[in-house]
């Protein structure tokens, strides 16, 4: 019974980490892209900013304050203040707002993205080519 319980624990945990580290990854890597050296006219691939962050940050802050949140008080098990209920209820609502605003925000951003992993492929071919006429 309760290993699968850590199961999905361990794979949510392995998701969210693989997930965090490649955003890492792709925002260290192009904060340090120049240009081309045979070529410094040519602009550096699209750098990751800080409106990148936010959708990652809004769903993160989500997704934590929600598992922080007790089921038995969502239900109104064995808690007689109907006003905690309803007050546990309104908070998981935003914050499920706030994890769907951070869903849209990545969508939104998702042609960012796309557009630096083009620049990026071509920036490494192009490092590719010199590198490969240098020898």
């Amino acid at each position: 019974e309760h290993r699968r319980t850590i199961g999905i624990y361990l794979q949510a945990l392995w998701s969210f980490a693989l997930a965090n580290w490649t955003f890492l990854d792709a925002a260290i890597l192009s904060a340090h892209a120049h240009p081309p050296y045979e070529d410094p006219q040519i602009p550096p691939p699209v750098h990751v900013q800080f409106v990148d962050w936010v959708p990652g940050i809004c769903s993160l802050l989500g997704t934590l304050i929600i598992n922080l949140i007790d089921k038995d008080r969502i239900r109104g098990d064995d808690y007689g203040d109907s006003t905690a209920v309803w007050r546990a209820r309104l908070f998981l609502f935003i914050w499920f707002a706030f994890m769907a605003g951070g869903l849209a925000g990545d969508v939104v951003s998702l042609d960012d993205f796309l557009t630096l992993l083009q620049h990026t492929v071509e920036f490494l071919a192009l490092n590719k080519s010199a590198y490969q006429s240098k020898t």
